[in-house]
């Protein structure tokens, strides 16, 4: 019974972390834009210049 009572404790420090650390990055700006994660994927990817082969004259 005694192990259970650990286990609370444990589980209770545990979730106090998780909360501490969500805290502690709304606080640092980590949710601020929600908007462009989901426009990302229409953008266009940068084009490389093509070049050239030395073997086509």
């Amino acid at each position: 019974m005694s192990a259970l009572f650990v286990l609370i404790g444990i589980s209770i420090l545990v979730a106090g972390a998780f909360l501490i650390a969500f805290l502690w990055s709304v606080r640092n700006g980590q949710f601020d834009d929600d908007y462009t994660p989901s426009i990302r994927m229409l953008f266009d990817d940068p084009q490389k210049p093509k070049t050239k082969s030395p073997s086509s004259k």
